[in-house]
């Protein structure tokens, strides 16, 4: 039997967000090669071939699987006036059943930090995700000390839930992390952390 394969676009108020496409190659290794600094605090280690044409088709192909698995979203997020690349947003880990969750990972170029475009991104894919993929929780975790990553989760509704330990390797070193998440029916309360 032919099953369509789902079409992932979503429309923000300045940006579309889509899965990467193989011509997309140029402006994210660019992009990336040059806030590799920027970047490389907050994120895994980089395999040696990270930046290559090869490893990015890879990441298109898997791309293109995971949503049609509907295990991940992983999207770019495209300024529609200038189509400009601005950085990438994954919904991964999508768990089905009695969970109804998934992982929010993001990254953005350090030329556009602090405009706005990640919030924008976060609460467009938090929504598609309660709405269109019914999922029912949408966690993330980041470094402690990574106080954009925190603001930008908490000014898009996700609420601080603990510390857990030595979560990811970020830049070869097992790092805590602490933990968000945004429920779509929230029945917390305020979660007040200094």
């Amino acid at each position: 039997m032919f099953q369509r394969r789902r079409q992932v676009r979503i429309e923000t108020e300045r940006m579309t967000l889509r899965p990467p496409e193989h011509g997309d190659y140029t402006a994210w290794s660019s992009l990336r090669a040059e806030g590799r600094d920027f970047l490389m605090p907050w994120e895994p280690s980089w395999s040696p071939d990270h930046l290559s044409r090869k490893a990015f088709s890879n990441r298109v192909y898997w791309a293109a699987r995971a949503v049609a698995a509907d295990t991940a979203l992983p999207v770019f997020l495209i300024r529609r006036k200038d189509q400009q690349l601005l950085g990438a947003l994954t919904l991964d880990n999508i768990r089905r059943g009695p969970a109804q969750a998934g992982t929010l990972g993001y990254w953005v170029g350090q030329r556009y930090t602090r405009r706005g475009y990640m919030r924008e991104a976060i609460e467009a894919v938090v929504h598609y995700a309660f709405i269109t993929l019914d999922l029912s929780r949408i966690e993330a975790a980041c470094l402690p000390e990574n106080a954009a990553s925190r603001g930008v989760l908490e000014k898009s509704g996700f609420k601080y839930e603990g510390v857990a330990q030595s979560y990811l390797q970020i830049n070869g070193r097992w790092r805590n992390h602490v933990l968000y998440s945004n429920l779509r029916s929230d029945r917390r309360g305020r979660t007040d952390v200094g």
